[in-house]
């Protein structure tokens, strides 16, 4: 088959249709990219989570240092905060790439989406109250290391896990987004390193090249979008994708 081939327009265009839908809600709210996209490759395309999850995050070493630099340039990066998320999202990068090269870590999966669902239903609770006044979060390393450690392991997980809980802790919305963002970069590229390490490179189809054109051409809108739209706004949005993506994975895990 061409590269050119209808064949393979017919095979590619809608995955650059999502990949470009998935980035612009990433790059604006600081999350869905893995979510929407494993979901895609796991329950339509049926590849094993292992090769799902090494397939996004290979796309996503690209997206996201994209959207970083576009964060960057749009100054919607706390660089404290992001040293001190980084080095432990990497690490636990590896070690959620590793158990689910290894093992099913799916049983867990049920369990942290119903406490997200929980959260973006607190974060909608706030936008509604109005009550948005931003101060300094306190609990950041280990969120790192969580929200790798579930981003690997469950295909998805560090925008929701990491941008709510610090949103929670008061962080500034337009701060959080951009730096979460940025950060993403260095743990989706550690994550990509470890399956391929383990797995060697079945995860790199006409199906990821895909999601990486529409990626990369939705990348660059999602700093404008995250500092252009209100504070408050922004805590709703990312409150009911939050929610909604939640509740669709705890049914999707309940109904298998």
């Amino acid at each position: 088959m061409s590269w050119f081939s209808i064949e393979t327009l017919e095979v590619i265009l809608p995955f650059i249709a999502i990949g470009f839908a998935a980035q612009l809600v990433d790059g604006a709210l600081g999350m869905a990219f893995g979510l929407i996209n494993s979901t895609l490759l796991i329950t339509v395309m049926g590849l094993p989570p292992a090769v799902a999850s090494a397939s996004v995050h290979a796309v996503e070493t690209f997206t996201t240092a994209a959207s970083g630099i576009s964060h960057t340039l749009h100054r919607n990066v706390d660089w404290r905060l992001f040293r001190r998320l980084v080095i432990p999202g990497m690490a636990g990068g590896v070690l959620g790439a590793y158990v689910l090269s290894s093992v099913d870590a799916s049983v867990a999966r049920p369990f942290v989406m119903t406490y997200l669902a929980a959260i973006g239903l607190y974060l909608l609770f706030r936008a509604w109250r109005g009550a948005i006044e931003p101060r300094a979060p306190r609990v950041i390393e280990p969120l790192g290391l969580a929200g790798g450690f579930l981003d690997a392991a469950g295909g998805g997980g560090w925008g929701p896990v990491v941008t709510s809980n610090l949103l929670i802790q008061g962080a500034s919305p337009r701060q959080t987004i951009g730096t979460v963002n940025t950060s993403e970069f260095f743990l989706t590229a550690t994550i990509s390193a470890t399956f391929i390490f383990q797995m060697g490179f079945a995860a790199f189809t006409l199906q990821t090249l895909g999601l990486l054109i529409g990626g990369l051409l939705a990348a660059p809108l999602g700093g404008v979008l995250a500092k252009r739209v209100p504070a408050r706004a922004l805590m709703a949005m990312v409150g009911t994708l939050l929610s909604l993506t939640s509740i669709w994975s705890i049914y999707q895990a309940l109904n298998k």
